[in-house]
């Protein structure tokens, strides 16, 4: 391992939780920027306006253009770590990068040749307005269920360092992710793990990045099996009508329409998806990314959503599965207050079209209210 929702939140507290799980990481609706060559600038992106937020988007959109692409990676790992070790292992991989969010984003998508194994995995990136932070985040193809916690920080010159907390083994570990020579002909990064908060440091994996090509180019799809499959009818990019329940579980029948795009693509060798989106809505412009991974235990998908504009931390997860052609996921969140039951469901698919249904339940699931439906139109 490398390490191991609505417009913007309104006064009427009726209207706080849709923050949450706008699209309930599934909805469409995509910025896509680096999947299309469609570019959104970082403060459109996120409406963000004029002045000195806005030159702070457009300056922070630009820090990881220069991993943007399609990368040869050579690894030099610790063999055991924080046990005074000095064995490594040394072995090859791949990764591509696509920016996100207009820039305020990335995944990329990772092959790590371990002498044990083959293995797949997804870093997951997003800057926070509010801290001036980047967030970074691992998901293991192997234990699709967990995504690391996040290291933060940012870039000073060439350099960025990232620090956050984890456990290794039982213990509390400090976690520090630094790049270098970013804008060289051979960027590098290396993790280290502290145990004094961060007074002395082991480094303990190390990679080295040589590009092959400037765009990002998806890897081969990996083991075959039943799933995999699922998600190919959303790859692509969409242009979708929203119709969305002004208050939800209040008996409202009030309705507001806007548009969004999506862009969507297979990761993790296609037990993994990650959908980019934009949305038109009716408080003004913002961005997020849904991200989807398949877990062979249970047979099901997990689906998160990260929020761009409260990007410090993702939604907790939905599980779920198609049968027939229908997609059903559900999970737990908070309205006002109160636990609650929500749920996505795909269905309506064509080569050019589909359909997204949320509903929420205030009752364990025994009744159902339908609080927003996208309808998706095929455009590339």
């Amino acid at each position: 391992m490398r390490r191991s929702d609505p417009d913007h939140r309104a006064s009427d507290a009726s209207r706080i939780s849709f923050t949450r799980r706008e699209v309930v990481a599934t909805l469409a609706g995509a910025g896509a920027a680096a999947a299309t060559g469609v570019a959104l600038t970082a403060a459109a992106a996120q409406g963000a306006g004029t002045g000195a937020a806005a030159a702070e988007l457009a300056a922070r959109a630009h820090d990881w253009d220069w991993l943007v692409g399609t990368w040869d990676v050579w690894h030099r790992r610790l063999r055991e770590r924080l046990v005074g070790s000095n064995e490594w292992d040394e072995f090859a991989g791949k990764s591509v990068e696509w920016n996100t969010m207009g820039g305020l984003g990335t995944i990329d998508d990772d092959v790590l040749e371990l002498p044990s194994g083959v293995y797949r995995a997804c870093g997951i990136r997003a800057f926070d307005p509010s801290t001036r932070l980047w967030s970074i985040w691992w998901l293991d193809g192997r234990n699709s269920t967990r995504i690391d916690p996040p290291v933060k920080g940012r870039f000073e010159g060439d350099t960025g360092t990232f620090i956050g907390q984890d456990v290794h083994q039982g213990k509390p570990v400090t976690v520090r992710f630094r790049w270098r020579e970013i804008h060289g002909p051979r960027p590098w990064w290396e993790q280290a793990f502290s145990t004094d908060g961060g007074a002395t440091w082991e480094v303990n994996w190390v990679n080295f990045f040589t590009r092959t090509n400037p765009k990002p180019i998806a890897l081969p799809a990996g083991e075959a099996f039943p799933e995999q499959r699922d998600w190919d009818f959303l790859v692509g990019t969409w242009s979708v009508h929203n119709r969305r329940l002004k208050q939800r579980l209040t008996g409202s029948t009030q309705w507001e329409e806007f548009t969004s795009t999506l862009v969507n693509w297979p990761v993790l060798g296609g037990r993994g998806n990650v959908g980019d989106n934009a949305f038109e809505a009716p408080g003004g412009r913002y961005c997020g990314v849904s991200v989807r991974a398949f877990d062979p235990q249970t047979r099901q998908w997990s689906s998160r959503w990260l929020d761009g504009r409260q990007p410090a931390d993702f939604t907790p997860a939905m599980y779920g599965s198609f049968t027939n052609g229908v997609g059903t996921f559900i999970g737990d969140d908070v309205s006002n207050g109160r636990r609650i039951k929500v749920r996505s469901q795909w269905s309506g698919v064509t080569a050019k079209s589909a359909r997204w249904e949320q509903a929420s339940s205030a009752d364990g699931g025994v009744s159902w209210e339908t609080n927003w439906i996208g309808e998706l139109t095929r455009t590339a």
